[in-house]
């Protein structure tokens, strides 16, 4: 047991010479350069942009109901089909619809025939009038004379009054009749209308969903849908910023109707689709501490698609001067952000620094960092304060 606890003491003894040997050899010497990749900081006019993700939503969602009851014969569209605005869509059976408007016609003839009637029978006794006045003047005059008794005269002239009263009740019978045919071509109309009904077209152009009722049903007037057509050139885009950016986005809108901007759709990104800020919202959302915005974009080529989630960009601004590095450059320390920055002698030190907004892979430096100084982009976890670097060959110099 003596014996393995001398060992074990001669075994320390031993690692502790070597390290101390090793530790003089490193302070004598100082530690080997570690290898980086740098960037120098540019300085650059650059966008001041605010990026967040919103949704497409369709210009305008219809809904095509029937405004008929009847059987639905046929449908003149495929499902998911692009359709024009006064493109042909359904048909419902129009034979009900066909014979109320003979029905309505034949009850306008009716009543004109009605009218005529009136007419004549007005114009008959109107003529009867005449007659019956003149009897009555030739019979007070006789009557004056002695020649006829008063009572004969009386009778003429109560035949005169009832051949008056009897025009004016031609005369209503008449303006009865023009009533008649007026109700009669306001019923015609309505009925060539439910006719046109019968042929339902498309009030707007754009996409159709799902067919809802396929032909051989019964539909009834305002009843479900028959299908749903959503609009989707133009297309709205809807999405939030922060509260704290409501002030910019304002006095940007107010003084620049078309407000750009960019939109790119996560799952194909590549060139962004342009539109213009249309709409900024009454109120801020208390619960998230946002405020929603709609931006309108033109989509003729139908890139995006209702309900998707899409990258926005709008740009409010311009920032001159800013200082921009690779975001690769930025790390995270207790202290905040900060960059190691390669000093003259190709040693590094370590600078807080205030990061601004992010240009995708690079950013923008508000404090802490100035145009022309080289900042560390790869190989940071090997260095600490006043670590020698030296450079990788082939490797980009630039923050831009």
């Amino acid at each position: 047991m003596f014996r393995k606890i001398q060992f074990v003491l001669l075994a320390a003894a031993i690692v502790f010479a070597a390290a101390c040997t090793e530790k003089k050899a490193q302070t004598a010497g100082g530690p080997p350069p570690v290898p980086v990749s740098v960037a120098t900081a540019a300085s650059e006019s650059v966008p001041v942009e605010i990026r967040v993700v919103g949704d497409v939503e369709p210009s305008s969602t219809v809904q095509i109901k029937s405004q008929v009851a009847g059987e639905l014969t046929s449908v003149h569209f495929t499902e998911g089909q692009n359709v024009e605005k006064g493109q042909l869509l359904f048909e419902i059976d129009a034979r009900p619809y066909e014979e109320a408007v003979r029905q309505a016609e034949a009850n306008v003839a009716r009543d004109q025939a009605q009218l005529k009637q009136a007419e004549a029978t007005r114009l008959r006794d109107i003529a009867s009038l005449k007659n019956a006045e003149a009897d009555a003047d030739r019979y007070t005059a006789l009557q004056k004379e002695g020649v006829v008794s008063r009572q004969q005269a009386d009778a003429s002239r109560t035949s005169a009054d009832v051949l008056r009263e009897s025009i004016r009740a031609d005369e209503a019978a008449t303006e009865s009749a023009r009533a008649s045919i007026n109700a009669d071509f306001s019923a015609v109309a309505t009925a060539k209308l439910n006719l046109g009904y019968c042929r339902i077209e498309s009030p707007v152009s754009g996409r159709t969903g799902n067919l809802l009722v396929h032909a051989g049903n019964l539909v009834k007037v305002n009843d479900v849908p028959l299908v749903v057509i959503n609009r989707i050139a133009p297309v709205f885009v809807s999405f939030s910023v922060p509260e704290e950016q409501l002030s910019q986005v304002r006095a940007r809108y107010a003084s620049d109707s078309k407000l750009g901007v960019e939109v790119t759709p996560q799952d194909a990104p590549g060139a962004p689709s342009h539109g213009v800020l249309t709409v900024l919202d009454n109120t801020v959302d208390t619960t998230t501490g946002t405020i929603k915005l709609k931006a309108t974009v033109p989509n003729d080529d139908h890139r995006l698609w209702p309900g998707q989630f899409v990258n926005v960009v709008l740009t409010l601004d311009t920032q001159r001067d800013a200082t921009v590095i690779p975001s690769e450059a930025v790390q995270a320390g207790q202290q905040g952000s900060f960059v190691y920055v390669v000093k003259p002698n190709k040693t590094v030190e370590a600078r807080l620094v205030t990061v601004g907004q992010t240009l995708e892979r690079r950013v923008v430096i508000d404090k802490g960092l100035a145009a022309g100084e080289t900042v560390v982009t790869d190989g940071q976890l090997l260095l600490f304060p006043g670590a020698p670097v030296f450079e990788l060959p082939g490797q980009p110099k630039t923050g831009a």
